[in-house]
């Protein structure tokens, strides 16, 4: 995981269409030109995680599919 090429700034992320605006529990996300970062919104300083474009496609399709494991 590398932060070096996250976004220093709030150009370019996004809430998910699913988040309600209410402050709950949500994820920012950057595209990015190798791949995917995420963040939490609460948090936009903190930590981020960054995906390789490869894997969060698969995830995304996972997701689309309903294949993904239960929690």
């Amino acid at each position: 995981m590398s932060t070096t090429t996250c976004p220093d700034t709030d150009d370019g992320w996004f809430k998910s269409s699913y988040s309600n605006g209410s402050g709950g529990e949500c994820v920012e996300a950057a595209f990015l030109p190798l791949g995917t970062t995420i963040r939490d919104s609460k948090h936009p300083t903190g930590p981020r995680l960054q995906f390789s474009a490869p894997s969060w496609d698969a995830f995304v399709t996972a997701l689309r599919a309903d294949r993904m494991p239960a929690a």
